[in-house]
C-alpha cells in the first residue's frame, strides 16, 4: 500500500493552537521537516511560532525548533537578517541541522551570512559587544577550516575580520605538521627558521595562545643563539613571559643546550640584571627539580598497606620476590623522599646479600630523585662494595635533570674505583646525571673503562657513553663504539653499546639511516637488537610509515627472538603521540604463537599508551594477564599499570578489576614467580610517585619528553639486568598545578575544576583486613523438643490476639512514654534508606596541588581572581584518529582526549598578580627529615639517630638475581 503524499501542512499548523505543550512540540518538530514544501503555508502562522520562541510554555528543546522553524521560514522569503536571527537562537537545533541532507543551501546561506555579519562589526569597530552566539559560529568555522585543510579560506576570514589571533593557531598547526612528518631534518629547520618570524611577539596581557608552540620550535630548532635573541626580547617587560619560557624550556631541552643558553645570556643593567639572573637560575633545572620535589613531598598519598601486603605475601628470601618488592616500593614512593617503609622493615632488608644491596642501595636514588641538594648526604659512601656502587648509581638518578653539579664527583669516583661493582655503579651514575651534555671528558673516561673489558664494569660504559652523547650524531663515538663491539667476546658489553648507538642517533632520522641498515643486516642478534632501538630512537614520535613497516617486518621475520620482541616494544617509540592507533597496529601481534613477540605487544601498548586510560588497550591486555607463558603474563601486569597510572575509577571501568587482580596475583603462591613480579612493578607503577605522577613519552609542550624516552629504553633492559629498572623513574612526570608569582614563589590562591570530583579522585585506601570473629557452634535440637516449642508458641499467639481484642473494645489506647516514642523514631529512622548525596558538578582546588593530564581542560581560573597564569594551561593539537569504540565525553576526558585532541599542559605556571600592592600569603613546605633508626638491633642506651640511607648502606642486600639465568 503505498503512503499518499501529504498536500497541506494545515493539520500539522493547527496543533500549535493546542493548550497541552505535547501537541505543540510535536506539531514543531514535524513543522521542521515540512518548511521546504510548505513554507508559504507556514509563514502565515510565523507570529505564533516566534510566540512560541520567545515564551514559556514549552521546553527549551523546542523553543530550540521553533527558532529553527522560523529561521527557515525567513530563508525561504528571503530576510536572510531574520533568519540568522532565529539561527543563532536554534542553538543545538541548527548545529545538527548542518548535518540534515537536503539542508546545504539553507545552512551555508545562514552561514554565509554569519561571516558577513561578524566582519562588519569588526570592521566597523563601534565597541558594541558581539552576540557570543555569532562567535561560536565564527569559532566553529574556523576549526572546521583547519581540520579540513582549508587553509586560504580560514586566512580570508581571519584577515577581513581583522582576526590576527588566527594567524598563529595556522602557523602552530604548520610547525606541527612539519615535526611530525618524515620531512629531513635540513628541510624541517628551514621551515621553522621561516616560521618563527611570522609568530607574533607574545603579551602577558592575556594567556598566549601559541607559547606551547614556540617552545617547542625552540627545543626542535636546538638553537642557542636563537633562544637568547627571543628570551632578551621580552625583557625587561615581558620578563613574566621570560620566566616561563625559560621553565618550559627545561622540561625537555638537552643539557647542553640549556648550558649554551645560560652562558650567552647578557649580564643586563641595573634593571635588567636580576631578571637575567633568575633566568639563568632557572635554565640550571635546579628550580623546576626543586619545585617538582616538594610538590609530591606535600602530595604523597602512598597507601602502605599495599606494600605490607606485597610483603607479607612475598617470600624474603627469594631474590625474584624481594628484588620486586625493591622495585614496587622505589616506584611508588618515587620523588617523596620518603623512606620509611624501608626504616620499619629492617629485617627484611637485611636478608639481601652482595648485588641485591647495589640494587636496593639504588633505590634509594628513586625515592629521593630530585633532592640534589642533599645527594651526597644521604648517599655517603661505605667501604662495603656493592653499596657503593648502588650509591654512586642512585647519586646520579638523584641528580637527573641537573646532574652538572655531580659530574665532576662521579668522573673522580669513576677514575678511583677499584672493581667491576664500584665501576659499574659510577658508570651507570655518570651517564644519567650527564645525559645529553656532550661532554667529550666523561665520554673519554667512560672509554677507558670499557677498554679495561669487565663484562660488568663495560656494559655500564656503554649505555652510558650514549647517554652522555644523547641526540648528537657524533660519527667518532659511534664508530669507536660498534668497532669494540665486534672486538669484544662478552654479550653484556655487545648489547649496551648497540643500545648506547641508538641513544646517539636519538632525534636524528635520516642520520641514522645507514648506520641502521648496517646493524639490522648483521649477522649477530646483539647488533641487531641494538639496530632495531637505533631505528625506533631515531624516528621517536614521527610515527614514521617506512619505519614502522621495517619494525612489523621484523617482528615476524628475525630469527632471534630477543630481536623480535624488541621490534614489536619498538613501535611505542614511534607511535605514541597517536596512542589510539597502537592497540589496532599490535591487535594481531598479541595473539601471535611467538610469545616473546606477545610479551612485546603487552609493553608496545603500556608505554605507548601509558597514562590514558585506553580502554582499547586494556582490552588487549586482560586476556594477556592470563597467558599460558609466564613472561607473557608478567609483560601484561607491568603495562596495565603503565596505561591506568592516574585513572580513577569514575573515568576508568577496569580501574577497580585491575588492583584486585594485582592483589590476587601476587598472593597466589601458585602463581609463577615471573607473573608475581610483573603484578608488583604494575602496582609500583599504577600508584608511582605517590600518585602524583604519570608515565608519559609526550612532553608538555607537545613534543618528545627525552628523559622519559630513554628512561622507558633502559627500562625495557631489565630483561637482562634488574638494576637498570630503576631508569623507569625518569619516565615519571608529576601532574600539578604550581603556580609562581614574580619571585619565583609560590602563592596561596584557588581555581576550578569545572568536573565531578570523583572524577579525577585519588583512589580510595586500602581497607585491612577484618578480624573474623569466633562464633559459637549451634546447639543441636531434638524433634519432640521443636515441636514442643512450637505448641508453645502458638499458644501465646493466641493469647496475644485475644488482649488485642480487649485493648480494641477499651476507652483508649495504651499510653506510651515520651522515652519509647523517640527510640521507636530513632529505629524507624535508621531502617529508611538516607537519600544518596548528588555529587558537584566541579571543585575549588588550590595552588600545589595534583592535577591529572586529562583534568587540565576543565580547569579555569576567575576572571576576578588575583593570579592569573601568562600562559594556557592546557593545549590541544589536531586530533588524531578516534578511538575504534566509541567513548562518551566522561570516559574520553579521563582517557586524555577532548573532541579537540589530547590533552597537555599543567606544570611550572608563573602567574600575573593582578594586585602587586598586596601582600602575598606564600605555600608553606616542610624539611625532609633524613634521620633514620640505629644500625642494630636496639641498644639499652638511645643511639644517636643517623641518616636512613647511611643505615641502609649496611643493612640492605639481595643474591644476585639475574633474569637471563632464571630462564
Amino acid at each position: 500500500m503505498v503512503a499518499r503524499p501529504q498536500s497541506s501542512a494545515a493539520g500539522t499548523l493547527a496543533l500549535l493552537n493546542e493548550p497541552d505543550p505535547v501537541f505543540k512540540e510535536h506539531a514543531l518538530k514535524v513543522l521542521n521537516t515540512l518548511v521546504p514544501q510548505f513554507w508559504a503555508e507556514i509563514s502565515e502562522q510565523i507570529a505564533t511560532i516566534e510566540s512560541l520562541y520567545e515564551g514559556e510554555e514549552i521546553s527549551a528543546n523546542a523553543k530550540n525548533v521553533a527558532a529553527l522553524v522560523a529561521s527557515k521560514v525567513y530563508y525561504f522569503l528571503g530576510e536572510y537578517e531574520e533568519a540568522l536571527f532565529f539561527a543563532l537562537g536554534a542553538g543545538s537545533a541548527f548545529e545538527t541541522e548542518t548535518t540534515v541532507p537536503g539542508s546545504e543551501e539553507y545552512v551555508e546561506t545562514v552561514v554565509s551570512k554569519a561571516i558577513d555579519q561578524y566582519i562588519s562589526m569588526r570592521s566597523e569597530d563601534t565597541g558594541s559587544k558581539i552576540d557570543p552566539r555569532l562567535q561560536n559560529i565564527i569559532e566553529g568555522i574556523f576549526s572546521r577550516c583547519i581540520r579540513d585543510g582549508e587553509y586560504k579560506q580560514a586566512i580570508g576570514i581571519a584577515l577581513e575580520a581583522r582576526r590576527l589571533d588566527i594567524r598563529p593557531i595556522l602557523l602552530s598547526y604548520a610547525m606541527e605538521a612539519v615535526v611530525d612528518t618524515a620531512f629531513s631534518l635540513s628541510y624541517r629547520d628551514e621551515v621553522l627558521n621561516f616560521l618563527f618570524p611570522l609568530f607574533p611577539r607574545p603579551t602577558s596581557g592575556e594567556a598566549s595562545p601559541y607559547a606551547h608552540a614556540l617552545t617547542r620550535l625552540l627545543i626542535t630548532l636546538s638553537n642557542s643563539s636563537l633562544t637568547v635573541y627571543f628570551l632578551t626580547s621580552l625583557v625587561p617587560n615581558e620578563k613574566l613571559l621570560a620566566y616561563q619560557f625559560a621553565f618550559d624550556l627545561v622540561e625537555s631541552g638537552a643539557q647542553d643546550f640549556l648550558l649554551a643558553i645560560r652562558r650567552d645570556l647578557p649580564e643586563g643593567d641595573e634593571s635588567t640584571k636580576d631578571i637575567y639572573d633568575k633566568l639563568r637560575m632557572i635554565l640550571t633545572g635546579e628550580e623546576s627539580v626543586k619545585l617538582y620535589l616538594e610538590f609530591l613531598k606535600k602530595n604523597n598519598k602512598v597507601d602502605l598497606l599495599i606494600l605490607k601486603n606485597t610483603k607479607d605475601v612475598l617470600e624474603a628470601r627469594s631474590s625474584v620476590y624481594h628484588t620486586a618488592l625493591t622495585f614496587q616500593n622505589a616506584f611508588m614512593h618515587s620523588g617523596t623522599t620518603s623512606d620509611i617503609f624501608l626504616r620499619e622493615n629492617l629485617e627484611w632488608l637485611g636478608v639481601a646479600t652482595n648485588w641485591a644491596k647495589f640494587t636496593a642501595t639504588a633505590a634509594l636514588g628513586v625515592i629521593h630523585k630530585g633532592y640534589f641538594e642533599q645527594g651526597m648526604t644521604i648517599l655517603a659512601h661505605s667501604r662495603a662494595a656493592y653499596s657503593e656502587g648502588g650509591s654512586l648509581y642512585a647519586l646520579g638518578l638523584i641528580s637527573a635533570g641537573c646532574g652538572s653539579g655531580v659530574v665532576g664527583y662521579l668522573r673522580d669516583a669513576l677514575k678511583a674505583a677499584q672493581g667491576e661493582v664500584v665501576q659499574h655503579g659510577a658508570a651507570l651514575g655518570l651517564g644519567v646525571a650527564a645525559m645529553g651534555s656532550n661532554s667529550m671528558d666523561a665520554f673519554e673516561d667512560l672509554k677507558n673503562l670499557l677498554f679495561m673489558d669487565s663484562a660488568v664494569a663495560g656494559e655500564a660504559a656503554g649505555f652510558a657513553m650514549g647517554l652522555v652523547m644523547l641526540g648528537t650524531a657524533a660519527e667518532d663515538p659511534v664508530n669507536e663504539m660498534l668497532v669494540y663491539a665486534r672486538e669484544t667476546q662478552h654479550e653484556k658489553i655487545i648489547r649496551a653499546l648497540a643500545i648506547g648507538v641508538g641513544f646517539i642517533f636519538y632525534g636524528q632520522q635520516e642520520k641514522a639511516d645507514e648506520t641502521v641498515k648496517m646493524l639490522l643486516k648483521d649477522k649477530d642478534p646483539l647488533l641487531r637488537y641494538g639496530g632495531v632501538y637505533t631505528l625506533a630512537l631515531a624516528y621517536a614520535g614521527t610515527s614514521n610509515n617506512n619505519a614502522v613497516r621495517q619494525l612489523l617486518h621484523i617482528a615476524v621475520s628475525d630469527t632471534s627472538d630477543d630481536v623480535r620482541r624488541a621490534a614489536v616494544t619498538s613501535l611505542a617509540f614511534l607511535l605514541f603521540k597517536n596512542p589510539g592507533q597502537v592497540p589496532r597496529i599490535v591487535q594481531l601481534l598479541s595473539e601471535s604463537y611467538n610469545p616473546h613477540v606477545r610479551c612485546g605487544a603487552t609493553l608496545a601498548l603500556g608505554l605507548a599508551c601509558a597514562g590514558t586510560g585506553l580502554q582499547d588497550a586494556v582490552e588487549i591486555l586482560e586476556p594477556m594477564t592470563k597467558d599460558g607463558v609466564d613472561f607473557v603474563r608478567q609483560g601484561a601486569f607491568i603495562a596495565l599499570g603503565m596505561v591506568l597510572v592516574q585513572q580513577s575509577e569514575a573515568s576508568s571501568p577496569s580501574m577497580a578489576s585491575t588492583r584486585a587482580l594485582y592483589t590476587k596475583v601476587v598472593s597466589d603462591k601458585h602463581e609463577d614467580p615471573m607473573a608475581r613480579f610483573g603484578a608488583a612493578i604494575g602496582q609500583g607503577f599504577i600508584d608511582a610517585g605517590g600518585r602524583n605522577v604519570t608515565i608519559s613519552l609526550q612532553s608538555r609542550a607537545g613534543g618528545r619528553n627525552t628523559s622519559a624516552i630513554v628512561g622507558m629504553t633502559l627500562f625495557c633492559q631489565f630483561w637482562y639486568w634488574y638494576p637498570l629498572a630503576h631508569c623507569a623513574c625518569l619516565a615519571f612526570e608529576p601532574t600539578g598545578i604550581i603556580g609562581l608569582n614574580s619571585d619565583l614563589k609560590v602563592p596561596k590562591f584557588d581555581f576550578v575544576s569545572d568536573a565531578r570530583p570523583s572524577l579525577f579522585a585519588y583512589p580510595p585506601s586500602t581497607k585491612p583486613p577484618k578480624k573474623e570473629t569466633v562464633t559459637k557452634v549451634a546447639t543441636a535440637v531434638l524433634s519432640t523438643t521443636a515441636k514442643a516449642k512450637a505448641r508453645e508458641k502458638k499458644k501465646a499467639a493466641e493469647g496475644d490476639a485475644m488482649d488485642t481484642d480487649d485493648k480494641k473494645e477499651g476507652d483508649g489506647d495504651v499510653e506510651m512514654k515520651p522515652e519509647e516514642v523517640k527510640e521507636d523514631e530513632n529505629k524507624a529512622s535508621s531502617s529508611a534508606p538516607t537519600p544518596k548525596r548528588k555529587e558537584p558538578s566541579s571543585e575549588t582546588l588550590p595552588n600545589f596541588c595534583r592535577v591529572t593530564p586529562a583534568q587540565l581542560a576543565y580547569l579555569k581560573f576567575p576572571p576576578e581572581g588575583r593570579y592569573q597564569p601568562v600562559r594556557p594551561v592546557s593545549i590541544k593539537p589536531p586530533p588524531p584518529p578516534a578511538p575504534k569504540s566509541a567513548r562518551s565525553k566522561t570516559q574520553a576526558a579521563a582517557m586524555g582526549l577532548t573532541a579537540d585532541g589530547y590533552i597537555g599542559g599543567g606544570g611550572i605556571l608563573i602567574m600575573d598578580d593582578r594586585r602587586p600592592s598586596e601582600s602575598a600569603e606564600l605555600v608553606e613546605f616542610e624539611a625532609v627529615n633524613l634521620a633514620g633508626p640505629p644500625t642494630e638491633a636496639a641498644p639499652t642506651a638511645p643511639a644517636p639517630a643517623q641518616p636512613a640511607a647511611r643505615h641502609m648502606r649496611w643493612t640492605m642486600g639481595l643474591r644476585r638475581s639475574r633474569r637471563s639465568l632464571s630462564r
